[in-house]
């Protein structure tokens, strides 16, 4: 019988998955630091996250391996981290993997002295030297050598590293940023764009959402088509394809491939709420009901497989099951038959590209797979006007199937489920729901996303009004980073700018008074960390936007709102503050900045302010709101003046002093780049101030 190790007492899934390997891992923690001084030992760091599918593979092949866990347990103190609950952790020992090496990923590995001081990266080794990898077996005992032997040199390079690192990390620029670095953005991913298959470079492809965000203000501003186009071919080509679950809905983490074909089959929230995001305001920019339906589709997905009861989301969904990548999403030919009638298989056979050999390659066999990925090579209105039939009739009769199948599919054995609840990822969902129910007026995703909100505050803001980062089974845990408090502040803004509840905005005003007092850098910027949490090798400002927006690209978002929102020249002088700070590294590649470009935008471009004065929330005529919320206008404030707490508006918003009732009327103040025009009580008069 195996016997755990001390990750059985830890909350976080990923620590869990590795509890009953026979390596003798520590959580991260003070014991196991000091262990490795008083034994003389050095520290061996595994990075990862529970629906990592190399990181499976590494645990399978090394740490759940009796000789290679010998090894560990003789030559190093080893201690498992989880990126997604520790990312401070991980985004300083990422950026030395990708300083030392060029390139990085997960699993992390990292070796390191008893002081956190790393002179050992690098991402996955195999068991035994292949692929023109090191083998643990290998790898372990030259590692323990050098250590024993020449240990002043690594002590020096360790010494080295942390220096370069932590000057790689202060680096700040000084340059005003122009309205052309906007330009520029755009042109790098025009140039990158794939007008095959959308999407940018080759493979793998990453949906990044924050791109296509960025290109529709860029065509919003500087009225470019193509910039629409480039989003519009990406979000087709990627709903088309079989990166997005055509049976249970949501997309997958990338594409393996450059046509969208093939994913890598974890589901991530993140990506989920950043597409709705994508889809929503490209559905509000054309009015195409195919992004609306899309839209819809993945936070159908989200509400019922990623929610808890009281309203948090789950973080993701594994890419394997019962030990194989992408097993629950896959079909085979006479499996649909078995399921469906003659006529409904023959009907997704030829819709969804199924064949009776597979339809994709297995790259990591090298042979042709037995089974088929779902996808499709052209619209449902296409296909039907190509059948000849009714457009609404077939797609019914696809959603039938869609049901069956579906239905048959939940009696499969579910890739695991990470339900640990993190606070930057569900207000990005927070804000993705908000604006979902303002563009789409469905009242379910805004009860949604206050309940969501009413989650956080019951169960991660501490009595002190602080965040903290992580839920998991009545555990909350470790203390916030500058994404939770950037992201929760926007998702307060949208819940706000929905509801026009006042409540949201003093709780978005209390969290910013919190990062501004211990997060922010007067040189410019917001530190990762806090002044509060625990000192690491060196003290991070990320404005990099990957998989995730950095948390300084929505704060910079965050600040150009408030500003417009409240005049309070403070935020102006962060906002110039933090744009030169950051002016040297996005200038020399535009493009990996694109959701800091967004708040650039709102800064360069028109933008609107629009003040509603109103006795009451109900007086308010749902055909102007619909007006206002019904276009594609992302660089804009909305608020509301009610007659009955004028003293309180006025307050926080002292330019709306004068704004009255016209004849006693709803009565609406539009002011446009920087110009006021006369305020209109009727929905006809508003109509031509807008549209």
């Amino acid at each position: 019988m195996k016997k755990p190790n001390r990750l059985i007492n830890e909350k976080n899934p990923y620590l869990l998955q590795h509890a009953y390997n026979p390596v003798d891992w520590y959580p991260w923690c003070d014991e196991a630091f000091e262990r490795a001084k008083t034994e003389n030992k050095p520290v061996f760091l595994s990075i990862g996250y529970s629906t990592c599918h190399w990181c499976h593979v590494m645990e399978k092949e090394s740490f759940e391996d009796d000789q290679v866990a010998k090894l560990m347990n003789d030559s190093f103190i080893s201690i498992k981290v989880d990126r997604e609950e520790r990312p401070d952790i991980d985004g300083i020992y990422m950026s030395v993997c990708q300083m030392i090496t060029g390139s990085g990923g997960w699993p992390l590995t990292v070796v390191m002295t008893p002081d956190k001081k790393p002179f050992f990266v690098g991402t996955y080794f195999p068991k035994y030297d292949r692929f023109n990898r090191i083998g643990m077996m290998e790898l372990i005992p030259k590692i323990k050598d050098i250590w024993t032997t020449r240990i002043d040199e690594v002590l020096k390079s360790a010494d080295e590293i942390t220096s370069s690192i932590n000057n790689q990390l202060s680096a700040q620029g000084s340059e005003e940023i122009k309205e052309t670095i906007l330009d520029k953005a755009y042109q790098e991913l025009y140039r990158n764009f794939d007008d095959e298959s959308g999407g940018f470079n080759t493979a793998p492809k990453f949906p990044s959402p924050h791109n296509l965000m960025f290109l529709l203000r860029y065509w919003k501003s500087k009225n470019e088509s193509k910039a629409l186009e480039m989003v519009e071919k990406t979000l087709i080509q990627m709903r088309l394809g079989g990166i997005y679950d055509h049976i249970g809905f949501g997309f997958a983490r990338y594409s393996t491939d450059r046509n969208w074909l093939v994913p890598h089959f974890e589901k991530m929230l993140y990506d989920q709420a950043m597409l709705v995001m994508a889809y929503t305001e490209t559905y509000l920019a054309t009015k195409n009901l195919f992004y609306k339906k899309t839209a819809e589709e993945i936070l159908e997905y989200v509400l019922r497989d990623m929610t808890n009861n009281e309203g948090g989301f789950f973080s993701a969904e594994d890419a394997d099951s019962e030990g194989e990548e992408g097993k629950f999403y896959l079909w085979n030919a006479d499996e649909i038959r078995n399921i469906l009638s003659k006529d409904e298989s023959d009907l997704t056979i030829k819709v969804f590209n199924i064949k009776e050999n597979g339809n994709w390659i297995d790259e990591a066999k090298g042979t042709t797979s037995t089974t088929n990925i779902f996808h499709l090579k052209k619209s449902i209105k296409e296909i039907s006007d190509e059948l000849n039939i009714d457009t609404d009739d077939f797609s019914e009769r696809l959603s039938v199937i869609r049901k069956k199948l579906f239905d048959y599919r939940k009696k499969r054995i579910h890739p695991h489920k990470d339900d640990k609840i993190l606070t930057d990822w569900n207000s990005l969902m927070i804000s993705a729901l908000a604006k979902a129910y303002q563009a789409f007026n469905n009242k379910v995703y805004l009860d949604a996303a206050e309940k969501s909100f009413k989650f956080l505050e019951n169960n991660l803001i501490n009595k002190n009004g602080k965040l903290l980062h992580r839920y998991k089974d009545g555990e909350s845990a470790v203390e916030a980073f500058i994404d939770d408090y950037a992201f929760l502040i926007n998702a307060l803004l949208d819940l706000f700018e929905s509801t026009f509840d006042f409540g949201y905005f003093e709780k978005a005003l209390e969290l910013q008074s919190i990062i501004d007092k211990e997060f922010w850098d007067n040189k410019g910027g917001y530190y990762f960390t806090s002044v509060q949490n625990e000192k690491l090798i060196a003290r991070q400002k990320d404005v990099y936007d990957g998989a995730v927006p950095s948390g300084n690209s929505i704060a910079l978002l965050n600040l150009v709102r408030l500003f417009k929102i409240t005049a309070d020249l403070d935020y102006q002088t962060k906002i110039d503050t933090a744009i030169k700070y950051f002016s040297g590294q996005i200038y020399r590649i535009p493009s990996a900045f694109c959701m800091f470009l967004c708040g650039l935008n709102f800064l360069f471009s028109n933008s609107t302010e629009i003040v509603i004065v109103s006795e009451s929330k109900d007086s308010i005529d749902s055909k102007a709101l619909d007006l206002i919320r019904n276009n594609f206008n992302p660089n804009k404030i909305v608020l509301l003046k009610l007659i009955e707490k004028e003293k309180k508006y006025n307050l926080f918003f002292p330019y709306t002093g004068e704004m009255k009732l016209l004849d006693g009327r709803t009565t609406f103040y539009i002011c446009s780049n920087y110009s006021c025009k006369q305020p209109v009580n009727k929905v006809s008069e508003l109509e031509k101030l807008i549209t």
